[in-house]
């Protein structure tokens, strides 16, 4: 078994991590910059150590530092949690030629299913669905503008590097489709030092739907069914559920079985999840694989009993997977809501600042993921996130009903949030009959800020 883990990362997630190390008796290492000495997850270590300034190109991003931090505390095993350096190939590949231990999968595999179009290849070798789109890589919008006229708007550019929404620009038409080229391809260039891009026909108001998986080191894998992550602005996700409103049993299995026959095609190991979209049809298509933990995995970990995380350590120290498929049950309903530092009533802008007073809510099937506490500063150089509130009932009823009645119990003072957003989701007829698609937000949003202030008045 592992002895020291060094987790770099900061925020909740260092913390979620750092509390499966204890559990399981290893000693922890936090990393950390200069503002961020007195963060919880700084604080809640067994060691620590600076590694740079504010900036995260200076500290988390730094991979010298951080491997620097490893050799002088001892550390025999790295986890990177999610975001900075989590889907770096060339980190993990560093950690592993230092005979440490990656708590994720192999670098091979983060390139190439970090690789969209590479991963959607594998997909379709795996006979996992896509949707229809380039066959490859398409050079320059001429290219693009063939591939359009052959599937037919509206079309999804894409970069083959992209994440969190950058380097992706719809097309209606070609006029679109030419200047999205470009956008896309300066836009991920900047953003991932990769401008190359692919096309996929638009499949428009989908669900997002994603099926987490485990594979150990001795070729078990499995899934832990699926989430629904539609509620999303700008590609970047607000809610999740576990399970989907959307899928019966016959869905949710086939969309597991494409998950894990992917997976073994590529002989993953660790956590990971597979990307879906469903349409209004009931079809799903293949859409890319994230290779590390994901922030909404504790709405997984509410409805199979698991931790995840602590799975993860197990798989990198060798251990096999301890259960089979058919001990994998799904027990009632987990919601969870990203509670930001952002004011949605001004188009969820930022709002870094200190927290003044914290009142967490309690009660009965409510998690909440934070790393805040009463007189935190909120950094303006880092994610907005302040924390992760899931709740489990007996079935999606109970879980919105206590939901709604844990946020309203939740106090942060000091800083706007978007709390008030969340209760305003929660109580539209939309949500609560299940019918979310993507395009949620953008259909709802006037409607949603009206209530919001008629809440606040």
């Amino acid at each position: 078994m592992i002895e020291k883990v060094l987790v770099a990362n900061r925020g909740e997630i260092a913390l979620r991590v750092m509390r499966a190390c204890r559990e399981l008796g290893i000693r922890t290492v936090a990393v950390h910059s200069t503002i961020d000495a007195d963060s919880l997850h700084v604080k809640f270590a067994d060691e620590s150590v600076c590694i740079g300034g504010h900036l995260a190109s200076d500290s988390y991003l730094n991979i010298p530092r951080v491997m620097a931090a490893a050799e002088i505390s001892g550390a025999d095993a790295i986890h990177p949690g999610y975001g900075f350096l989590a889907e770096n190939a060339e980190f993990a590949d560093i950690v592993t030629s230092c005979e440490l231990t990656w708590i994720g999968p192999s670098a091979e595999i983060i390139s190439r299913m970090g690789d969209k179009n590479a991963a959607r290849m594998a997909a379709i070798e795996a006979g996992v669905p896509v949707v229809p789109g380039s066959e490859g890589l398409v050079k320059d919008a001429d290219e693009a503008v063939e591939v359009a006229e052959t599937i037919g708007y509206p079309v999804m550019v894409k970069a083959v590097a992209g994440g969190g929404g950058k380097g992706m620009r719809p097309a209606f038409d070609e006029e679109q489709l030419r200047s999205a080229v470009v956008t896309a391809s300066n836009e991920a260039q900047a953003a991932f030092k990769n401008g190359d891009l692919y096309l996929e026909k638009l499949v428009q108001r989908p669900r997002h739907v994603e099926v987490q998986i485990l594979g150990d080191l001795h070729g078990n894998i499995l899934h832990l069914g699926e989430r629904d992550c539609s509620i999303q602005r700008r590609h970047q996700k607000l809610i999740e559920e576990a399970p989907s409103p959307a899928v019966d049993e016959d869905l949710r299995r086939r969309m597991g079985e494409a998950a894990v026959r992917l997976a073994k095609a590529v002989d993953y190991s660790s956590a990971g999840t597979i990307e879906f979209l469903l349409d209004e049809d009931g079809n799903f298509y293949f859409m890319e694989m994230n290779t590390r933990i994901q922030v909404e995995h504790p709405v997984t970990e509410m409805v199979t009993g698991l931790d995840i995380v602590k799975e993860q350590i197990r798989i990198a120290s060798g251990e096999p997977l301890r259960f089979r498929q058919s001990d994998i049950t799904i027990r009632g309903h987990a919601i969870e809501c990203r509670v930001n530092a952002e004011d949605p009533a001004r188009n969820f802008a930022p709002t870094p600042g200190k927290i003044m007073a914290l009142h967490p809510p309690g009660g009965p099937g409510v998690r909440l993921d934070t790393h805040i506490y009463a007189d935190y500063v909120v950094s303006p150089h880092y994610d907005s996130l302040l924390g992760k509130l899931i709740c489990h009932g007996e079935d999606r009823e109970e879980a919105v009903a206590r939901m709604r009645r844990a946020l309203s119990e939740m106090v942060i003072e000091g800083v706007a949030t978007s709390i008030p957003f969340h209760l305003q989701v929660l109580g539209d007829e939309v949500f609560q009959e299940g019918k979310a698609t993507t395009a949620y937000i953008e259909e709802r949003m006037e409607r949603l800020k009206e209530a919001m202030a008629a809440a606040e008045a």
